[in-house]
């Protein structure tokens, strides 16, 4: 384990008060350790976004009933077979269905894939959730 650096921050009184209402809200038991949290995840991302491999989930949510739509998903996922690993597809309604996409590649690759997905005509929500791979 590293050794622990104390250090001060200044920040205005309105955007404090917002984030002890947010870490208060999450659990944490510090500020220190919400700001660790921060600080871990924000360079997390950055490091995935220049270049460095990465795990991601691509979460769905589309009208189950739109024409073609279903084919079109599949087709755009095995143009990137190297990128999924593994889907679940999960019945919301008689409407609407959830499909949760496992990924690993450059962020590049996968914000592309995402993209893809998102776009199609009937998608009603998507987001892209990345994470380091290790």
């Amino acid at each position: 384990m590293s050794k622990i650096k104390r250090f001060g921050v200044s920040i205005s009184e309105d955007l404090l008060k917002e984030f002890d209402a947010f870490i208060n809200k999450k659990g944490y038991p510090t500020r220190s350790k919400a700001i660790e949290d921060v600080f871990r995840e924000t360079l997390k991302r950055e490091s995935i976004r220049t270049g460095k491999k990465g795990t991601g989930a691509i979460i769905l949510v589309y009208d189950h009933h739109k024409r073609e739509l279903v084919s079109k998903l599949i087709d755009i996922q095995h143009n990137f077979h190297n990128l999924v690993i593994c889907n679940q597809h999960i019945h919301l309604d008689h409407y609407n269905c959830m499909e949760i996409i496992v990924i690993k590649g450059t962020y590049k690759q996968m914000k592309e894939l995402a993209d893809k997905l998102q776009s199609a005509k009937g998608v009603k929500h998507g987001s892209l959730n990345i994470a380091e791979a290790h």
